[in-house]
Formats: structure tokens, C-alpha cells, sequence
């Protein structure tokens, strides 16, 4: 299976080198920073829509600044990270289409693209003034050199990895809070690191599926895990996500901020997107990339839009 999968995607590179050093240069080069991926940075709003703020035209402004820094900053940890797995990637059915595994853009083009985009991502948080430019610059920062680190090293230590990409989330909605002066609630914190540590389990048992199917680990720290592991890893973060969740709408500090005490009926999307997620992790076994993942699949896409609706009606109307 890991021959033939790794035959067609030669076939693939082969046929599409001769045809793309012209348009696929600039495809190429737009690929290595993942715009895709972006869509991570949107957890910069939550502080907003959570704290019942978001229709603030001047917050949301600071907002999208910070969003935009941190679309850059993560885009330069991409392309170091593509340069380290290079090698590797050229082994992965799917990684070696990447750039730089592919041969479509150099190791120097792909450096100085990390060096751009970490400019651009580290120059933003300016624009934001006086007051707030520094925090903002700190921890945009501080994640940049933590997922520097993650690249270079850490990601190779088991636990410790989803642990490091799920901290790099709370990272985003630190920065959203310090750039609106929104403070955040202890729920939110505890909601964004369970939330996304749980994606990023959902994501490594792709990986072990992986290796379980062609003898060999995508990663160097993918044989520190295994199905039995994931399974129950995967089972006990959504179930505490589940419960921060419904803990969290029902919190006499929150239903005394928002005037409600209706929002735990939103606790009903929530539930059925986990469980959504669940299936397409463990039954269609479609987990390697959560944000593709989420752009197409049209149940969870519907289910997260029902939950936002519900939970803007109920603390902004």
C-alpha cells in the first residue's frame, strides 16, 4: 500500500514539475505558507464573541490586525517547518506534494519566505498604537518561538506535541483579548486548549492509522502512540471539553455578564459537532487535517454556523 501510495505521488511530482515552473512557481510559493490554514486564526475573534463585543467596529479592526499578524508569524513557522520535514515528507503519500519535499520551490526561496512572512507577522501589532502594540508583539512573539522550537525539536516528544499546538491556541486568544481589552474568562482558556488538544489527537491518529497500515511512522514520535491510546485520549478530551462547555454556560459570572441564563441550550450544538467530529475521525478515518476538514465538510460547517447563530441571538439580540 505505502508503494503504490508513494509511486503515485512521484507520478504526480514528475508530471506536474515540467508543467508548473512557470504558473506552479507562484502557486508554489503561495503554497508553502499554507493560506488554508489561516482559518486557526479566527480563534483571535473569540475573545470579541465571546465577551459580546464584536459588532465594536474599532475592537474589530484590532482584532483583524492581530489576526492578520498571526496568519503571517504562523505562515513563517510553515515553511521552516516543511524545510526540517523534508525528507520525511518525500516518504508521505500526501506531505510529499509540499513544496519543498516536491522540489517546486528551493530551500533558500523557502527561507526567505519563513524571514517575510515572520517581518510582516512580527511588524503588525504597530499598528495597533501606543498602548497595546507591545503586549500584542510579546505574545505574537512568544508563539513564534514556541512553534520555532516545536519545529526544531519539541515536536518530536510525545504528548508534549499536541500539548505545544494546543497552547499555541490559547497564545491566539491571549493576543485577541490584550489587542480589544477583553478579558478573558477562565472557561474560554480551559475551552480552547481542550478543544484544540482534541483536534490535535484526532490528527495524530491519522498517523498511526498510517503507520499501522505501511510499517512505517510518519513521524519520528508517531511509534509513542497507538490506537488504544488516541482512542481513549481522544474520548476523555471531548468529554471534558463537553462538560467545560456546558460549565461555562451555566456559570452565574457569565449568566450575570450576558443577562441570560439561555445559553446553555447552545450546549446542543456542541455535543452533536464533537460527536460529528468523532465520526468522520473514527469511522471515515479523515482526521489528518482538521482545517481542510472543516472547510469541506458541509454537516460540520452547518453545525458550527447553527451554533454561532444560536449563541449571537441569544447574548446580542
Amino acid at each position: 500500500m505505502n508503494i503504490h501510495s508513494d509511486n503515485n505521488c512521484s507520478t504526480r511530482h514528475s508530471g506536474g514539475s515540467a508543467h508548473g515552473q512557470g504558473v506552479s512557481g507562484i502557486r508554489a510559493m503561495v503554497s508553502i505558507i499554507r493560506p488554508h490554514q489561516w482559518t486557526k486564526n479566527l480563534f483571535v475573534f473569540i475573545p470579541l464573541f465571546f465577551g459580546g463585543s464584536i459588532l465594536d467596529g474599532s475592537l474589530l479592526w484590532a482584532a483583524f490586525i492581530t489576526f492578520a499578524a498571526f496568519c503571517f508569524t504562523a505562515s513563517s513557522v510553515y515553511c521552516l517547518n516543511d524545510i526540517i520535514d523534508a525528507a520525511d515528507d518525500r516518504n508521505h503519500p500526501v506531505k510529499c506534494l509540499r513544496p519543498i519535499a516536491s522540489g517546486a520551490v528551493s530551500v533558500t526561496r523557502g527561507y526567505v519566505m519563513m524571514v517575510l512572512m515572520a517581518v510582516l507577522g512580527l511588524a503588525l501589532p504597530l499598528a495597533l498604537g501606543n498602548r497595546l502594540w507591545l503586549p500584542v508583539l510579546a505574545v505574537t512573539a512568544g508563539y513564534w518561538l514556541l512553534n520555532i522550537a516545536y519545529c526544531v525539536r519539541l515536536k518530536q516528544c510525545a504528548i508534549a506535541d499536541v500539548c505545544i499546538i494546543a497552547f499555541g491556541f490559547v497564545l491566539r486568544i491571549l493576543a485577541g483579548g490584550l489587542a480589544t481589552g477583553t478579558v478573558l474568562s477562565k472557561w474560554i482558556v480551559l475551552m480552547t486548549f481542550l478543544l484544540t488538544l482534541f483536534l490535535s489527537l484526532a490528527k495524530r491518529r491519522d498517523d498511526v492509522l498510517r503507520m499501522n497500515s505501511t510499517g512505517e511512522a510518519p513521524r519520528r514520535n508517531t511509534i509513542r502512540y497507538n490506537l488504544t491510546f488516541i482512542n481513549q485520549a481522544i474520548t476523555i478530551t471531548a468529554t471534558v471539553t463537553i462538560v467545560c462547555y456546558v460549565m461555562y454556560t451555566v456559570s452565574p459570572d457569565v449568566i450575570s455578564e450576558h443577562n441570560t441564563d439561555y445559553l446553555y441550550l447552545t450546549s446542543v450544538f456542541v455535543i452533536i459537532g464533537l460527536l460529528r467530529y468523532l465520526q468522520l475521525t473514527v469511522v471515515d478515518e479523515l482526521s489528518g487535517d482538521p482545517s481542510k476538514l472543516i472547510l469541506h465538510d458541509r454537516i460540520l460547517q452547518l453545525i458550527v454556523v447553527l451554533w454561532g447563530l444560536a449563541f449571537f441571538f441569544i447574548i446580542y439580540l
